[in-house]
C-alpha cells in the first residue's frame, strides 16, 4: 500500500495543479465584448455568402484522405535512407517495389478522377 502512495500523491498534486491554474486564469483573464462584429464568421476580412455550417463534397474529403495516406506512406522513405548502406541491393529494389506501388495508386487516383473535387 505504501508503494502506491507517492503515484497519489502526484495524482492529487496534477490535479490540484490543474484546477488551481483554471481558477485562477478565471480570474485573471479579460472578459470579451460581444458584440455583433465578433459574433460573426470570420473568413479572412471578406463578408461570408453562405451560412458557415454548409455541407461540403465528399470529393473534399477524399483528396484530404488521399493526402494523408500518401504523405504517411512517404515518411517510411527515411528509415530507409537512414539505412540504406547497409540494406545494399535489397533495400533498393524493395524501394523500387513501395514507390511504384505509391506511384501506381496515385495513377490510379487521378484517372478516377478523385484528385479533383470542384
Amino acid at each position: 500500500m505504501a508503494a502506491y502512495l507517492p503515484i497519489v500523491f502526484f495524482a492529487f498534486a496534477a490535479i490540484g495543479l490543474v484546477a488551481g491554474a483554471m481558477i485562477l486564469g478565471r480570474f485573471l483573464r479579460p472578459t470579451p465584448v460581444q458584440s455583433g462584429g465578433k459574433l460573426e464568421v470570420y473568413e479572412c476580412g471578406i463578408e461570408p455568402r453562405r451560412d458557415a455550417r454548409q455541407r461540403f463534397s465528399v470529393r473534399f474529403y477524399i483528396v484530404a484522405m488521399l493526402f494523408l495516406v500518401f504523405d504517411v506512406e512517404t515518411i517510411f522513405l527515411f528509415p530507409w535512407a537512414v539505412q540504406f548502406k547497409s540494406l545494399m541491393w535489397f533495400g533498393l529494389i524493395e524501394m523500387f517495389i513501395f514507390v511504384a506501388i505509391l506511384v501506381f495508386g496515385y495513377f490510379y487516383a487521378w484517372k478516377r478522377e478523385a484528385l479533383e473535387w470542384v
